[in-house]
């Protein structure tokens, strides 16, 4: 018939798929860091809860320094094998400890320190020699990140981490604790596009873990994670969510040992924000409720 044309023997605009296109493994981007390989599974699952009350008050005297006030007072679980009591009911004291805490933050040089009425105190610093080393011997290039850490207890932790394609990550660690004469290596992979972030990591002491992250939107995800412990024979999973609204953030999670816990920070002004934390137990019938203000001036 004049003027048909079979749409197979048209030419083809597309003919060319997604499995012609080249990718230029010069120009991969850069990985984020080893530690960080599953921070967006963090974010929905390890909420930073606490109970009692609390409150946190931050102040930047100028664009590079600050300083930050944080009182609590709550309750502190001790475990039983210290009363050397057969039972296993959690045992907790009333506790009370202020929080002070400086900072000075520069383009290259990063102070941070931390006193404590308990008695603990430490610091920490880092100062870029250039933008792909600094004087924690944490060296970025354009496709792969590596970091050596120096630790108390002759700790030493060296990662490397590296883009083998735009979306996937492959990364090894092995560290060395002196004081404990212990050493490990452990290997991580990471596999993220627009939807999704897919990770998994295996260490030499036994333990395995796997995280999935779906984003359903810019302010809503899901998240999943499972973690085995040979040594302990102990396998854990759990699912949560992180939904951000206008002026608030919720965060939640249940885990195979029926432990249920949310947090949730509300900003009632840009200056001032309400923290309230739940986390239920119902198997060792431990209870934790927690509320707390954030100033900001």
């Amino acid at each position: 018939m004049e003027g048909f044309q079979s749409p197979y023997s048209m030419p083809q605009a597309n003919s060319k798929t997604k499995f012609d296109e080249k990718i230029d493994y010069s120009n991969l981007p850069c990985p984020v860091p080893y530690e960080e390989l599953y921070r967006e599974a963090t974010m929905a699952l390890k909420p930073e809860l606490f109970e009692g009350f609390r409150f946190d008050y931050t102040k930047m005297l100028n664009q590079k320094f600050g300083i930050s006030h944080s009182v609590s007072m709550g309750p502190t679980e001790i475990p039983p094998e210290l009363f050397k009591s057969p039972s296993s009911e959690i045992i907790k004291i009333p506790t009370a400890n202020y929080d002070f805490c400086t900072h000075y933050v520069d383009p290259k040089l990063l102070l941070v320190g931390r006193v404590t009425t308990d008695g603990r105190l430490n610091a920490r610093l880092k100062y870029d020699f250039t933008d792909n080393l600094s004087i924690k011997s944490n060296a970025q290039g354009s496709d792969y990140r590596t970091q050596l850490q120096l630790g108390t207890g002759s700790l030493v932790i060296a990662n490397y981490i590296q883009h083998v394609t735009p979306k996937l990550s492959l990364g090894g660690e092995v560290f060395w604790a002196g004081e404990q004469m212990k050493s490990g290596v452990g290997l991580g992979a990471r596999y993220e596009n627009d939807k999704m972030v897919a990770t998994g990591q295996i260490a030499s002491s036994g333990v395995a873990m796997m995280n999935y992250v779906h984003k359903v939107s810019e302010k809503v995800s899901f998240a999943a994670d499972f973690m085995y412990n040979h040594a302990f024979k102990d396998v854990t999973a759990s699912v949560g969510y992180d939904y951000i609204l206008r002026q608030c953030r919720i965060r939640g999670k249940i885990d195979s040992n029926g432990v249920v816990a949310a947090h949730l920070e509300e900003r009632l002004t840009p200056a001032l924000g309400i923290l309230i934390s739940a986390e239920v137990d119902h198997r060792k019938k431990d209870y934790k409720f927690g509320i707390g203000l954030s100033l900001n001036p």
